[in-house]
């Protein structure tokens, strides 16, 4: 895992053996960064040669000298502590919590995420959660889309990790989801079994792939719109958007998930900014006792909004 770093000014004289190199590559190898930060570097204006601003790379000489002023740069895998506001605890147990996750939150610090996280909110109100797992996911035994709200339970110690870590990959805690899908699904209720892998085109999304991860979601629609469609999603697996990939596929992607088909028009009318989807209930084996416990979430106002434009054939 990368780490903290601090400013510094880095004063780089090119010896004989690098004469030749361009300026990008042995500020990299010197400062053992990669290249492409070095040429932001130099075409930032953060480094000079000989006593001049270099614009871009260059070809250097021997007994050139390279001044670098070298930015900080935090962790990607830090931990942020911040309060969320809108994070609901919904259940405080000895050995674990169960939290109402908000639209907008991630469930640990990873590459390219700059948002707040479930582990930092925690950290911020005061809980103290499992130190098992990697520093910056402590505690999270399963996770949540950014873009979706609901339920999740996060352990406090380190009995509850070792349990509850196995029981989602044993596949036993029973995850409902609630959600809009445009269209309506036929059959009414059914189950939709296709491998899911990460596209080809694109590093974000994921698809129905040839030798992609077996993937299995039963549904059932409970309301009717016309346009579209209140469903109960249990999922057998938990692959990565895995409910957004499979009702795409299906020919009803769930409204407002523009980055899966959705019809931004139908998105526009209901208010909706983000895929609606819900973990509305979660259902899991004790850790200590071995009782079932199970935990309801009612919808956000975003998409209880849009739910009732949808009764009420206001779209």
């Amino acid at each position: 895992m990368s780490a903290d770093r601090p400013a510094a000014i880095h004063e780089l004289d090119v010896p004989e053996a690098a004469a030749g190199n361009r300026s990008d590559t042995f500020i990299a190898r010197a400062l053992q960064i990669p290249r492409s930060e070095a040429a932001a570097l130099c075409k930032g204006g953060l480094v000079l040669l000989n006593g001049k601003k270099l614009a871009k790379s260059v070809k250097l000489r021997t007994a050139d000298r390279l001044i670098v002023d070298l930015p900080a740069r935090e962790d990607p895998l830090k931990v942020r502590v911040e309060i969320v506001e809108d994070l609901q605890i919904i259940a405080d147990d000895e050995d674990f919590v169960v939290i109402n996750k908000p639209v907008g939150v991630a469930a640990h610090p990873s590459p390219g995420w700059v948002g707040p996280t479930v582990v930092g909110a925690l950290a911020a109100t005061g809980y103290n959660i499992s130190t098992s797992g990697a520093p910056e996911r402590q505690g999270i035994v399963h996770r949540l889309d950014v873009g979706t709200s609901g339920l999740m339970v996060v352990a406090k110690t380190e009995r509850a990790y070792t349990e509850l870590k196995r029981a989602f990959k044993e596949r036993t805690p029973k995850k409902t989801y609630h959600a809009v899908v445009q269209g309506l699904p036929d059959p009414l209720e059914g189950t939709i079994d296709a491998p899911i892998g990460r596209h080809p085109g694109y590093e974000w999304k994921f698809a129905v792939l040839d030798g992609g991860r077996d993937s299995v979601t039963h549904y059932k629609v409970e309301e009717a719109f016309g346009r579209a469609s209140l469903v109960e999603v249990e999922l057998e697996t938990g692959r990565t958007h895995q409910i957004r990939v499979h009702f795409s596929a299906f020919g009803h992607p769930c409204a407002g998930d523009q980055t899966y088909g959705a019809d931004p028009n139908l998105a526009a009318a209901l208010g909706l900014t983000r895929q609606w989807l819900h973990a509305y209930r979660l259902g899991f084996t004790h850790p200590a006792t071995g009782e079932w416990v199970e935990f309801v979430s009612e919808y956000p106002a975003d998409l209880a909004g849009a739910l009732e434009l949808l009764r009420e054939g206001a779209y």
